[in-house]
Order: C-alpha cells, then structure tokens, then sequence
C-alpha cells in the first residue's frame, strides 16, 4: 500500500521533465528496471520446444494441472496473504503463465511456491520455470557461497531457471577481448536462448543443493506448519471459521495492523457488534505458526463489550486454571479482527473477504437457528485439538550453544532446546555460511569481489567446468596460530633461529627498547597484576623457584624497567632446564604484558583480546582507576 504513492511519483515527474526537456526521458523511464511490491514473488511458466500453434491449449491445460496441484497440496494451508494463483501472459510476443503472490511475513509461503513450480517441471518435460523476488534472483542468492565469480548480483537477472526439478542457470557471453564486464540478459533473449542453445545451459549440483535447500522439508512442512489451539470465540464467529477456513488469514492480518480509527466503532459502548459476546463457544481454530505468533504476540485492551466477559471468568476461574483466561484472550483478539473485517469488507476486494461479507447477510441477526449447536460442532474435525506452544519458546543458553555447535542438554527427558528441528537446521546453516564468508578470502565489505582483468574472459572459457566445483570451506590452523602469537606477543615459527641465540636475547632487546622509549611503570605494574591473576588460573607453571623469585620482584616496585627485569629474571634459581624455564617466563611476561596492553586499549569496549579471553573462562575487570593509577 506504501509503495503505490512512490509508482505515481515516478509517472508523474518525468511527464514534467518531457514538458520541459523533451521526450529523452519517455526512453529513460521505459528502460528502468520494473520493480516489484514489497514481500512479493513473481513467477513465469514457459513452454518450449513444441509446436506454437497447440500453445495457448497446452498453456491452458497446464493451467488446470496447475490449479490441480496447488489445491492437494494445501486444501488445509492457511496463506499469510495472497495464494498461488497463474493467469495467461504474453510477454514480449511469447505466451506463457505468469503469477504473482504477496507472501507478507511469512517466507514460508515463497518457498512453498517454489515447492509447487519445481513439482510441476518434473511433471511437465516442456516447462521453463523463472521464479523472482523483491530481492531478485532470491534461488541464486540461496547459493551465493558457490555459484561462480562472473554471476554477480548486477548481471544474474533472467539466468536462473527450474526445468525437470534442475535448476539450470544461462552462461555469460563471451565478450572477446575488450575485457568489458558480464551483460545482463533480458527475458526474452533469456527465453530465445533456451529455444536455440538449451544444450549450453549450464547445471550444477552445489548450486542446486545450495538453492533448494528450504525445500528438504517439503512437503510434510505444509502440515507442520499448522497450529491448532482452542479459542472462546462467538458461536457465529465459530460458524464463519467452519465454513471459510481460511478467512482467518486477513482477520488476523486486520488485528496484527489495527490503528485507532479502525478500533474506534469496536471500542463504543453503545456500537452493536457483528459478533456478539452473549453466546461463546470454546473450540479448536486452525492457524498458520506466523499467524497465531503475531495474534498471541499482541498486547490489547478489551473493548467495553469483552471487558464483563473477561472480568466473570477471571472471579470464577480456579487459581491454577490459567488456560481458560489465555484462550478467552486469544478469542477476544480473534474476533475484534473479525469486527475490523466486517467493517472494512466493502474496499477488500479479497475474495475471501467478500465470501465473509456475504455469508454474514445470509445469517439473520440476532437469530441462532442457522447456527450449530454445541453437539453438531463436537462432531467437527480437530474440534479439541489444542498443540502445544513450545515452539514459540526459547531458551537462550540452548540457542548460545548451538551457534557454538556444542549439543543441547536435555533435562528432564524433555526435549530442550529454543525450536524445532526445522529451527536448528537453518540456524547451523547460517552458521556455516558465515563461517564460509569469513574464509573466503575475496570477501570484503561489499561481499566477494566480482572485478576481474581483461584476462578473466579467457580463463572462464577454459575453466567454465571447474567454477562450479565445489568449494571447501577450511580452517587455515598455521594462518590462525600466526595471527594469534602476533597479538598476543609470542614468539612465531619463525623466529626459531632468534631463540637458538639465548633465552634471554629476546627480553634484552624488548628491554632496551622500553628504555629507550622511556614506558613509566604502568605497563609493568599492570603486568604483575594480570600475572598473578593468570597464575591463580593455572595459566603460569614455571617452578616453585621462579614463583617466589618473581614475588619478590613484583614486592618491589622500585624496578619498572625492562633491562631490570631481565637481570632479575636471568638470576632466578638453578633448575634442571634452565634455558627452558627462563624461555617459559620471558613468554609469560610479554604474554601478560601485550594482553594487558591489547585489553586496556578496548577502553572496556568489545574486542579481539576480550572476547579470546571469554572463550578461556575468563573475565578482565574494567580499569576504573585509569587515571589514578600512582595511588594503587
């Protein structure tokens, strides 16, 4: 609906612009990109390679199978908005079946869409399926970790298809060698090219994997996705929901988005109600997970009429009966929605609004002779259906634990957790897929990097079958022990051959380098601190000797320099491996000290040393007394 004054802006301004400038600007606006609503998945069915006069009759038996299809698989579906739904189309003088559907909040309905179309290429040998979102090329988006460098997201429009349950993507043309950067493809040189090339189109099972993934769960995710929970609603209201089961979607929809103004007739005292609270009925009403979440989510005040209703099972409702009070509620949201519907059926141009709108002139008011009576409504499927709400739960210890990919623990023999399986499943994918993006070393701020030289071109002819090979995600360990022996100060591999010249030749130069920049006594004393603090951690385990010779040196702080603290450490006691435990020490200072140094530089702020910490167990106070470090 927002989107409809920002269309009238663009149409509008450039008829000024012509009026003043000329008719340049008619081309610009034609040549810009159409955009598509807000939450909203366009699809195009194709039939190709067969005679072109049988197509329209082919096109419309696809259709009916279409139809056919969509109706098995969700009779008992409750769409969030619009359903899948196809109408004939020519686009740019090919016939095909074009469709759009306003999912809402619900991602769920997209993919099941995508469910639909893939099952009806595998159905259909001719069938050439493009599916697109506000996003784009929401399919290659899924598997942006492996399709290849040139299939940027400027050039990728049109490439994408669904045929024979493959996904099959159209290649780049061949520029020559004017090293000029990928073209995109419009739909019908993309449709002209399946018709004469079809044995150039490119397949690849990562890809493939990667962009269907959501469908593993289909199709038994459609029944999965219902919630059935028992509501107090009007027994009129329990009659339209019996009837049109699936009205249910913009009621919710029209509570969920309420203003004042639409509440205002419901909140009178003196307004009659399409559904009136004097005849209640507590039974079983079929949502969708995303609708009961966003009507259970709401906090809402009862209107005046629900106010009494509400204030008698509260006095008469047992202390531990709780459930009575939720599911009254729950009917109380339902129906004020139902009310806002009724009120606003006249400019719904939904069809499902318009059948409610309807049915309710067929029922008399105030007269309950057409409607069921409690006996006929037990006898209704599911009529005390009440699933249980864990799935709304979640237990953040459960959730910190899985992103650290430890298992969840499990109390009770109840199974914990912060979701379904369906939940965890897509929780270890990002997990992955980010792990994926930060090794990969083309990736920066804007993503991976798709600019190539002039010599690309002619790489990718030659290479075309190995861009699709599948990439390994791996953990670099020598990279990752470098860059953390950098941070921390520790010596690295290569610096064996400065080690061999004496344990203590590192801690002199270090030494005379704080000399020479004059470092006061903070650092150093800070070190004490962090070195006590790791010793009491079993972090340092140099000898006895060395632990009383060091307390001795952090009593006095009368040395705070770097050549001090090497003659004090190179004069520590006699052990059987001298050179050993002094290399030990000289580690456990400039560990302490580039620790502390990196900490302290966090100004108490997230960072790399106090998050390496946390992973350790442990837990850096905050320097309070930054400034007034002398009086410690």
């Amino acid at each position: 609906m927002n989107s409809q004054p920002v269309r009238l802006q663009a149409i509008v301004m450039p008829e000024t612009n012509r009026s003043e400038e000329g008719e340049g600007d008619e081309e610009t606006l034609l040549s810009l990109p159409k955009t598509i609503p807000e939450n909203s998945v366009e699809y195009w069915l194709f039939l190709l390679n067969h005679d072109e006069k049988e197509n329209d009759a082919d096109l419309e038996a696809l259709h009916q199978a279409a139809d056919d299809l969509s109706q098995s698989l969700t009779e008992d579906y409750i769409w969030q908005r619009d359903h899948f739904q196809l109408e004939l189309k020519e686009e740019d003088g090919t016939r095909c079946l074009y469709g759009i559907t306003d999912y809402g909040d619900a991602i769920e309905d997209e993919w099941l869409i995508v469910y639909i179309l893939r099952r009806m290429t595998e159905a259909q040998a001719n069938l050439w399926v493009r599916v697109a979102d506000t996003d784009g090329e929401f399919l290659l988006i899924e598997a942006a970790n492996v399709v290849p460098d040139w299939l940027s997201p400027g050039m990728d429009q049109n490439r994408a298809w669904i045929h024979d349950g493959k996904l099959l993507i159209i290649p780049c043309e061949s520029n020559g060698s004017n090293g000029s950067r990928p073209q995109t493809i419009s739909l019908p040189k993309a449709v002209e090219f399946i018709r004469l090339r079809s044995a150039e189109i490119l397949h690849s099972p990562f890809i493939q994997e990667e962009a269907f993934f959501r469908l593993g769960k289909y199709p038994t995710h459609i029944s999965d996705s219902a919630h059935c929970s028992l509501v107090t609603i009007p027994r009129k209201l329990a009659y339209i929901l019996h009837v049109l089961p699936k009205s249910l979607a913009p009621a919710v929809e029209y509570f969920y988005l309420r203003d004042p103004l639409s509440l205002q007739p419901i909140m009178s005292t003196s307004a009659s109600l399409a559904f009136p609270t004097n005849d209640l009925v507590t039974l079983s009403v079929r949502f969708s997970r995303v609708l009961f979440a966003q009507l259970k989510s709401q906090h809402f005040d009862p209107p005046p009429m629900w106010q009494r209703v509400l204030r008698n099972a509260v006095l008469t409702a047992a202390p531990d009966d709780r459930e009575r009070i939720a599911r009254l509620e729950t009917g109380m949201k339902l129906t004020t929605g139902f009310e806002i519907l009724i009120a606003t059926a006249g400019e719904d141009r939904r069809k499902v609004v318009q059948q409610v709108e309807a049915l309710m002139k067929e029922l008399p008011e105030g007269d309950n002779e057409m409607l069921p009576t409690d006996e006929e409504m037990k006898s209704w499927r599911d009529f005390n259906r009440n699933d249980g709400e864990a799935w709304m739960d979640i237990n953040y210890e459960d959730f910190e634990r899985e992103l650290d990919g430890k298992p969840r623990r499990h109390t009770g023999g109840d199974r914990a957790g912060f979701g379904d399986a369906g939940t965890e499943t897509d929780l270890r994918k990002i997990v992955s897929r980010f792990e994926a993006f930060l090794n990969d070393e083309r990736a920066g701020l804007d993503g991976a990097d798709m600019d190539n030289s002039k010599d690309d071109d002619d790489e990718e002819t030659e290479d075309e079958d190995s861009e699709f090979e599948d990439k390994v995600v791996g953990f670099d360990e020598e990279a990752f022990s470098s860059i953390m022996r950098n941070m921390l100060g520790l010596p690295t591999a290569n610096s064996s051959s400065a080690d061999a010249e004496g344990p203590n030749s590192t801690l002199t130069r270090r030494g005379e380098k704080d000399a020479a920049t004059q470092e006061d006594g903070e650092i150093q004393e800070l070190s004490i601190q962090m070195e006590n603090e790791l010793r009491n951690h079993g972090a340092l385990k140099y000898d006895d000797a060395n632990a009383k010779q060091l307390a001795v040196d952090n009593g006095s702080r009368s040395v705070g320099k770097g050549k001090e603290l090497e003659r004090r450490c190179s004069t520590t006691g006699t052990v059987e491996d001298e050179e050993g435990d002094d290399s030990e020490v000289q580690i456990d200072y400039i560990l302490a000290r580039n620790l502390l140094e990196s900490f302290k530089s966090q100004a108490g702020l997230a960072g790399p040393t106090g998050n390496v910490l946390g992973m350790m167990g442990f837990r850096l106070p905050r320097d309070d007394d930054d400034e007034g470090g002398e009086d410690d």
